[in-house]
């Protein structure tokens, strides 16, 4: 297990290293920052002490060489617009985000699971067809376009939502919350559904495919057989088998949905990371690019290598097959 967990930590490290050259090089080689940051009439001097000032003089592997050092003792540099550290203004956008996103997937896989069992038990029933078009629908429908819709349905035409913004926050543990308030509930309610909706299609097939398999194995029948109840053998036996694979894809999604938020955030005006990021890329703040992108690779990195060290610990063929 050991040389297992080691050799998955090294492949970590090598991705990582890979990923902050394939960020910072393709990053760095987008459109020039200092067209943006210093105005038309600034002097040449100011010009010229403005970019020595950035290290934008320097050549792109020095410049990257920089970048490491600083990024090993957790610096990831100052945003060019705000004249924050980065980790200092992605952390005030954290809890924004991260409320959405906890919302939006808690709600797509409770329900979602829910309906997929539904039709997967009955699957002839009218609900069931209704239940899988939807799913069909929330696969089939682009996240803008939902987000557009719904922000016509319920703010514009029915006037019963706002349209953007976070509304009314809560200080809690020394950061805001909205879904705390009224005001805040009814301002997460149309993004948190807009990000739900696709999520929500997933677990639906994934349950309800789930749901298909188990419902015609022999353990199912042999409980029918020993006759217990259908209400049991729904709560002990089949959610039980069928919890796996909707665990790892909730792991998955979860850090999926955290690193790009970006359009229902863009679309619905919420500050949080995704507009952050945006807003960065029109500016060209390089720095919190490529902090936003390291982040993220990170972030995919840790989870894929929590599922596999979970694998390794409940299946040992998967070990075995490693070594």
């Amino acid at each position: 297990m050991l040389g297992f967990v080691i050799q998955r930590l090294l492949q970590a490290f090598l991705v990582m290293v890979a990923m902050s050259v394939i960020v910072f090089v393709g990053v760095y080689a987008i459109g020039n920052p200092i067209e943006i940051i210093i105005p038309p009439e600034a002097t040449e001097e100011i010009r010229q002490a403005v970019i020595r000032k950035l290290g934008l003089d320097l050549p792109l592997w020095k410049q990257y060489f920089i970048f490491v050092t600083n990024l090993i003792q957790g610096d990831f540099g100052r945003s060019y617009i705000y004249n924050l550290p980065v980790l200092e203004l992605i952390a005030g956008r954290l809890p924004a985000t991260l409320e959405l996103v906890l919302i939006s997937i808690i709600s797509a896989t409770v329900i979602g699971v829910t309906l997929g069992v539904y039709a997967g038990y009955r699957p002839n029933s009218i609900i069931s067809k209704a239940i899988m078009a939807l799913s069909v629908l929330g696969f089939s429908v682009p996240s803008f376009w939902v987000g557009l819709i719904l922000i016509l349905t319920f703010a514009v035409n029915l006037g019963v939502l706002p349209a953007g913004g976070r509304g009314e926050v809560v200080t809690v543990l020394g950061m805001d919350w909205s879904f705390l308030t009224l005001d805040g509930l009814s301002h997460i309610l149309l993004p948190a559904l807009n990000l739900a909706f696709f999520k929500l299609a997933m677990m639906i097939r994934l349950a309800r495919a789930g749901t298909r398999e188990i419902m015609l194995t022999d353990t199912i029948k042999f409980a029918r057989a020993a006759g217990i109840s259908e209400g049991r053998i729904l709560r002990r036996h089949l959610m039980k088998l069928i919890s796996v694979p909707i665990i790892t894809v909730f792991g998955l999604e979860l850090g999926s949905t955290l690193a790009f938020a970006v359009v229902t955030e863009t679309i619905f005006s919420w500050p949080g990371i995704g507009k952050l990021i945006i807003d960065s890329i029109t500016v060209l703040d390089r720095p919190v690019m490529v902090a936003y992108l390291i982040l993220t690779a990170l972030l995919f990195v840790l989870i894929n290598l929590t599922v596999d060290l979970v694998f390794a610990m409940i299946d040992p063929r998967i070990r075995a097959g490693a070594q």
